[in-house]
């Protein structure tokens, strides 16, 4: 097998130059930055539209139900939305890596600690309905990530 040296052209290309000050000001206002309230307030609007449906379609247990599922999303999102935007998690970069660890393991232990209870919590459980709340709310994270409009703050220039 023969190697094949690499291009001059290429290694050009793959050097990295530190940004002015005024480049980044333009990459910030081309991208600004992902707002978590927006985020659980489209999930919480989410919640709602899935629990009026299931109320419509299969009345008041499975709109219980889906109402359960949404907030075993809404609820930890919420706590961990706060804990990223508090003043603690701000201080530095460190304090802001680990805050981000923390607070995802306080919304996953949160999260299956509420679908553990939830047959003790609704009488008249409907885990499909719950499922459907849950699993529709949960994916509005993956929606923020392309709809820039909803979720991103509207920057004044």
């Amino acid at each position: 097998m023969t190697r094949i040296p690499p291009d001059d052209q290429e290694d050009a290309q793959d050097e990295v130059s530190p940004l002015t000050a005024e480049q980044v000001r333009e990459l910030r206002k081309s991208q600004p930055l992902l707002s978590v309230w927006r985020v659980v307030a489209v999930q919480t609007l989410l919640g709602l539209l899935v629990v009026g449906v299931a109320w419509h379609v299969s009345g008041r247990g499975a709109a219980v139900s889906a109402a359960y599922g949404t907030l075993t999303v809404v609820v930890p999102a919420a706590l961990f939305a706060r804990g990223l935007t508090s003043r603690a998690a701000l201080s530095s970069m460190g304090a802001a890596v680990f805050g981000f660890f923390v607070w995802e393991f306080v919304k996953i232990g949160i999260t299956v600690a509420m679908l553990a209870a939830a047959p003790h919590m609704v009488s008249e459980l409907s885990w499909p309905a719950l499922l459907v709340g849950l699993v529709v709310t949960m994916k509005v994270y993956w929606v923020a990530l392309g709809m820039q409009r909803v979720f991103y703050p509207v920057r004044q220039t």
